[in-house]
């Protein structure tokens, strides 16, 4: 499946239905009174978020939505038929913005979350609204009032426990896939990863989500690689989990290299609580994965950790340290 994160459209919601002007027509009622209905409402735009989506894609094909118009009202006051609302179903973690694309609207952070963002016009009035005792056969209706329009943005912002962050090839995806039912690509070549790929993983019946984050380079906020196009998912990830290549020579500075470019993003990013893991222990003997650990520790005082992701204890190993700092 194709992945969107943004996308422009145009809303409408539905035209009132006009009021009847109708008088009575019935055998032996010489001067039959007004009995014209008043005219249905529009339908509304609805916006509902549905966890089990995650790509806007559906909205870069089709960029137009309406909702349905009122009916028009009959005689022997009938109203008309209220026209059928429209909902609009978006991922969890999307925001509605202005047409300016920075003032928000709203911001789905639960599922099955609704909201109306824009209202039906409402219907006009059959002539038997304007029956008085001085105007006893009204001749006047109204018509129904415009539903409101206008150009929205989506912008769509991944919400997960877990954000997986680290350089390119440092084994991003293959943990999700080890960790969860996720499929993402996997290959031995820089940025296999293009798009976020989300995952749900299990343990002790505790369920956790994680996000793995294309990956990121030296000079993405300038963007370099990828550049910072993915950044903007890390802001909704509660924990931050690390990965990287313990088989590189500069773990310190590669560290430092993501932890750059998270905080030029947004200062928020680099205060996010953040596990440390080093993959592809497997290919090391333990002496030497030992000393790598003392020498980034004596720079990087945070919880870290190795592990291999072909290792299943080392993936229980994980979990577990995961559900213990998600529950925390």
């Amino acid at each position: 499946m194709k992945f969107l994160d943004q996308a422009k459209i145009y809303i409408k919601a539905g035209n009132g239905g006009a009021g009847s002007a109708s008088f009575r027509r019935e055998k032996f009622v010489e001067f039959g009174g007004p009995d014209g209905g008043d005219g249905g409402d529009g339908g509304s735009i609805i916006f509902e978020s549905d966890r089990n989506l995650n790509t806007l894609i559906d909205y870069r094909y089709a960029q137009h939505f309406k909702a349905e118009h009122g009916n028009s009202g009959g005689k022997k006051n009938k109203t008309g038929a209220n026209g059928k609302d429209l909902i609009l179903k978006v991922p969890l973690g999307t925001q509605l913005y202005e047409e300016d694309n920075n003032t928000l609207i709203f911001d789905f952070t639960k599922n099955k979350e609704r909201y109306l963002v824009a209202s039906g016009g409402k219907g006009g009035f059959g002539n038997l609204k304007f029956k008085s005792s001085t105007n006893r056969a009204p001749k006047k209706k109204t018509n129904g009032k415009n539903g409101e329009e206008f150009w929205i943005w989506l912008q769509l912002k991944v919400i997960a426990d877990i954000g997986i962050i680290g350089l390119p090839n440092a084994g991003k995806s293959s943990l999700l896939a080890a960790l969860t039912r996720a499929k993402p690509k996997i290959a031995s070549y820089p940025f296999t990863t293009i798009n976020p790929n989300l995952g749900v993983t299990y343990f002790d019946n505790k369920e956790i989500t994680l996000a793995d984050i294309p990956g990121l380079v030296e000079g993405a906020h300038k963007g370099i690689g990828l550049g910072d196009k993915f950044l903007r998912h890390i802001e909704r990830c509660k924990i931050l989990l690390h990965l990287l290549d313990i088989t590189e020579e500069n773990l310190v500075e590669n560290y430092k290299k993501i932890k750059i470019e998270l905080t030029t993003y947004d200062k928020k990013l680099s205060k996010k609580k953040e596990i440390i893991f080093f993959n592809k222990s497997d290919l090391l003997e333990k002496k030497e994965i030992q000393d790598k650990l003392k020498n980034f520790k004596k720079k990087i005082s945070k919880e870290s950790d190795f592990i291999s992701v072909f290792s299943q204890k080392d993936i229980n190993k994980i979990k577990k340290v995961l559900i213990k700092n998600v529950n925390k």
